[in-house]
């Protein structure tokens, strides 16, 4: 129960920050990507924010033997770089800078009833979906030692 209340407080608190940073308005991150018209460099100091977090938060998590709310840290054991990894990576970033939504602000956005969101999360699940009856399933994380 405590799991399930801290990720939707989480989740709250990111749907929250998606939608007072703009993240959710796809002419803004079209605007982000269009280098040579009218560029929007805001969305850069969004990702800064969210780097200055993550370099304020991830040592914190390493000194800790485990999480408060599970019986130990989920760590990716991969680092091998193949050609599944650069083309999902191409593939989103195509997806993202033509249609402006992404995976996180699109589920955000769905509240606001607009059409093209619900379309985009419904490629987006069956496109996971297809992914996962296609793929074989690899433990791309472990639990980490204490």
């Amino acid at each position: 129960m405590k799991t399930t209340i801290a990720a939707w407080i989480c989740g709250l608190v990111f749907g929250i920050g998606l939608t007072i940073s703009g993240m959710t308005n796809p002419e803004k991150i079209i605007r982000f990507v269009d280098f040579t018209g009218q560029w929007d460099p805001s969305l850069a100091f969004v990702m800064v924010g969210a780097l200055i977090m993550f370099g304020i938060g991830f040592p914190l998590t390493q000194r800790s033997a485990k999480p408060l709310l599970a019986q130990a840290f989920q760590v990716p054991t991969r680092r091998d770089i193949d050609p599944k990894l650069i083309g999902g990576a191409a593939l989103f970033g195509v997806g993202w800078g033509l249609s402006g939504i992404c995976p996180g602000p699109s589920i955000t956005a769905l509240a606001f009833g607009l059409t093209n969101f619900y379309i985009f999360f419904a490629a987006m699940a069956l496109g996971s979906l297809i992914f996962g009856m296609t793929s074989a399933k690899g433990g791309t994380a472990t639990p980490a030692a204490a």
